[in-house]
């Protein structure tokens, strides 16, 4: 056989038999991830498992962090859209500080706690997580979190259509003046929301009646947001906190057709 082609032919059966390694290994490397991926759910918590599934989602270049890529591969793992409040809640338990993101730390912190090391152990605890959502004060606190974590993180307050998509996650199902909340804001001058309306959002969707009875612009009625508030806040809402809401009511009572007229009105 000429030197060249001989040369050519073991550097193709070289590559045939490189390639056949690196096959069996990525097969291998799959067994493994399946095996992973499998593991029942009654089986003990182990943290050198939780860091490995860890690793599935994360890339060499960042193997401390989960991603957008990562977490969009994990959310289809346990069979989980990116945009359901159950990812919310889970970011809720990790103590997560940025959306789209979970650090090593926070993913070792919140399922440690929720002792998954697994696919089949998160999808086991799924239902659980939304559970958290009926209990009325970790709802609030889920609440609160959300507006630190959902915002830009240079930013002090929320951009109006963040806070139009968490508050339609949020609030959507439970509170019935939403959609009317949700058009008010659309067509309103508030570009952004800052905490204390936020927070304030949330008292207003549990103390005020769907016909708006139990809500004074002129005052009265605030007393039942602000006692729900903590006490360390009323001084301050007091003078800045209802105005988004009294506007809400105004414009409402407006597109219903309903005119109140002030009590200092003659």
């Amino acid at each position: 056989m000429p030197r060249g082609k001989r040369r050519a032919a073991e550097i193709g059966d070289t590559m045939d038999a490189q390639s056949k390694r690196a096959r069996t290994s990525y097969t291998n490397i799959g067994t493994q991830q399946s095996s992973r991926r499998h593991i029942r759910a009654e089986d003990g918590f182990s943290q050198k498992r939780c860091l490995a599934w860890f690793q599935e989602y994360t890339t060499p270049d960042e193997p401390d962090t989960l991603g957008p890529d990562g977490m969009e591969k994990f959310c289809c793992d346990i069979g989980c859209s990116p945009e359901n409040i159950v990812m919310l809640v889970l970011a809720y338990k990790m103590g997560a500080t940025q959306m789209g993101f979970f650090s090593q730390q926070e993913w070792l912190k919140g399922l440690t706690d929720l002792e998954c090391d697994s696919t089949a152990k998160m999808v086991v605890k799924l239902d659980y997580l939304r559970s958290i959502l009926n209990d009325p004060n970790l709802f609030k606190s889920i609440y609160r979190y959300a507006y630190d974590f959902a915002k830009d993180s240079d930013q002090r307050s929320m951009d109006i259509a963040t806070a139009k998509a968490m508050l339609q996650l949020l609030l959507g199902k439970q509170w019935p003046l939403f959609p009317q909340f949700a058009q008010f804001l659309e067509q309103s001058k508030y570009k952004v929301i800052n905490k204390d309306q936020w927070c304030n959002i949330l008292e207003f969707s549990r103390t005020i009646s769907m016909d708006l009875s139990n809500y004074d612009i002129d005052g009265a009625c605030r007393c039942c947001i602000l006692l729900s508030l903590q006490l360390n806040l009323i001084v301050y809402l007091l003078f800045t906190g209802p105005v988004m809401l009294d506007e809400f009511v105004e414009w409402l009572r407006l597109q219903r057709g309903l005119v109140i007229v002030s009590s200092g009105s003659s």
